[in-house]
């Protein structure tokens, strides 16, 4: 086994690029190159339905208003007009010797909670929307140090001032470029702070602006083995062991369907094995899988311009999985965790797959390849095999499916699979926290009949004509799926953000479900914790 894992001479732009983005995108503790100016970020509740409402400061808006300003901050905030809405902020100036600049955001009624029809959790969202707005407005105006106070939720506004203050703009020349402020909590005597809420706060965010970062990287800065490359050195000092395998490993493995998907590219398949130990070395690991096309053409069935204007950002599922690990080594979440990452490019070559070729996967079952263009559950079934390896507690698969999705539910929610309820109420409550919304879509046995009624081998990649795709292609997934619990998240449609159904996140890639799936890891963690003391939920 170990002949076939390699190591590699370190790219240094890149890395430089990634480790640029470590210090200030993804951690926000670069300082700007102008002069050090402090900038602070409050809220304010307000009824957005009653214009004549004359707010409620936060208590640590209060602390400010009171022992900074003699009750400055809330007349000017009240002579202006109707108290700023959720994501709106107004910013102050000079108002006290500290901070040169003062914004204000709103957060709505300080009733928001959870919304039963909206399935999320309204609070926290108006929290994240307020912390990113109001540190976008004071780096605008080059504030290089912004403290943001909690919120009342530490974590949310962590995760929102993080996210919000992202931007991908590393092939910019420096001088265009829009500083990137350091974020700090606001820590004053008299507000309440919850430090590790924060801290939890930034590694989650931390972990999807990484995920953004590498799904924004074009894909001749990204191939298979510049994607190895690179989170060998990102993950090397997290307790996150990367172990990367060559072709000649998925060819003794008889990893078929995997290898036709990448005959075509000259690029060579890498295939990422990382490993975190945060329990006992016996305890059964969780796997994770993800998809890792660092670009997708279509094949021979090649997609249109427009079609390929983001494909880049194929590999969301390896993204995803890559942060979502080394978060959970920052948090040193006890779990242990196997994840696999097939990565190659799917590209239009003289030996690329073809239309009603037949390749064999790990498992011995036969696949006719009906389409090109649906490869993605060709590189997730030889990975879905191979899981069974590590005896795992569970399988979660993480691609780029299906379009459909996206004509089904839009970019609002993760489209869901599984064969277990009890995955699906874990990674429910888990987006609900995060206002990373997810959505079970059925797997039912009609699907299964659609992809094996072939007379002439046990599986097609496409199945059936008449519609229910992303269902058709998990059902597809299930056949590859060693006996246990298994979820499939198909994230074709959260691949991207416009800015607007995300407002902490700018327009581009989005990350997604990065923040979901540590959070659905540290839940099950909890519930097991839960089992094992013998207590209630409420308890742990």
């Amino acid at each position: 086994m170990l002949g076939f894992v390699t190591k590699f001479a370190i790219k240094p732009h890149l890395l430089n690029v990634i480790r640029r983005n470590l210090r200030t995108g993804l951690t926000g503790t670069e300082e700007c190159s102008a002069p050090v100016s402090h900038g602070l970020v409050l809220g304010v509740y307000a009824d957005e339905n009653n214009h004549d409402d004359d707010g409620l400061l936060t208590p640590a808006a209060v602390r400010y208003n009171e022992g900074y300003t003699n009750g400055q901050l809330l007349h000017l905030l009240r002579i202006g007009g109707a108290m700023p809405k959720r994501g709106e902020c107004r910013v102050f100036y000079a108002l006290d010797k500290t901070y040169s600049a003062v914004a204000v955001c709103g957060l709505g009624s300080e009733c928001l909670g959870y919304n039963q029809y909206e399935v999320v959790d309204e609070g926290k969202e108006a929290i994240r929307m307020a912390a990113a707005a109001g540190v976008r407005k004071l780096q605008e105006i080059e504030t290089s140090k912004i403290y943001v106070e909690g919120f009342g939720h530490a974590e949310s506004a962590a995760e929102g001032a993080a996210m919000g203050v992202w931007i991908n703009q590393e092939f910019k020349e420096q001088k265009s470029q829009l500083p990137i402020p350091q974020i700090e909590m606001w820590a004053e005597r008299g507000v309440d702070i919850d430090w590790d809420g924060w801290k939890i706060g930034l590694q989650k965010a931390h972990a999807q602006n990484l995920a953004r970062q590498l799904q924004e990287t074009p894909a001749n800065m990204m191939t298979p083995t510049l994607f190895a490359q690179n989170i060998v050195e990102v993950l090397c000092m997290s307790g996150v062991n990367v172990e990367v395998k060559v072709r000649s490993w998925a060819e003794s493995q008889k990893m078929n369907a995997y290898l036709a998907v990448a005959k075509g590219s000259c690029e060579p398949p890498i295939f990422l094995e990382l490993s975190y130990f945060g329990t006992h070395h016996s305890e059964r690991p969780i796997v994770l899988i993800g998809q890792g096309n660092t670009f997708d053409s279509g094949g021979l069935c090649k997609k249109t311009n427009a079609e390929l204007r983001d494909m880049r950002g194929d590999m969301t599922g390896a993204a995803s999985v890559v942060a979502a690990c080394k978060a959970c080594a920052a948090l040193k979440l006890p779990v242990n965790i196997r994840a696999l990452i097939p990565l190659c490019e799917h590209i239009i070559g003289c030996n690329a797959m073809k239309p009603g070729d037949i390749v064999t996967a790990m498992n011995g079952k036969t696949i006719e390849v009906e389409s090109a263009d649906n490869e993605a559950t060709l590189i997730l079934a030889d990975a879905l095999c191979y899981a069974e390896t590590f005896g795992p507690k569970f399988i979660v698969d993480i691609g780029t499916m299906s379009h459909s999705v996206l004509d089904a539910v839009g970019p609002t929610a993760t489209g869901i699979f599984t064969n277990s309820e009890e995955l699906w109420q874990q990674v429910k409550t888990a987006s609900i926290h995060t206002g990373d919304r997810v959505w079970r879509l059925p797997l039912w046995k009609y699907y299964t009949d659609q992809v094996t009624s072939s007379e002439k081998v046990d599986v097609q990649n496409v199945g059936c004509p008449g519609g229910g795709e992303p269902s058709k292609f998990a059902a597809f997934l299930r056949e590859f799926v060693p006996c246990g619990k298994w979820m499939h998240m198909d994230a074709h449609n959260v691949m991207t953000t416009d800015g607007q159904d995300f407002p902490y996140l700018r327009l581009g890639m989005a990350g997604r479900p990065t923040r979901t799936l540590i959070e659905f890891i540290a839940q099950t963690v909890c519930r097991e914790k839960v089992a094992s003391n013998g207590r209630n939920a409420a308890q742990c």
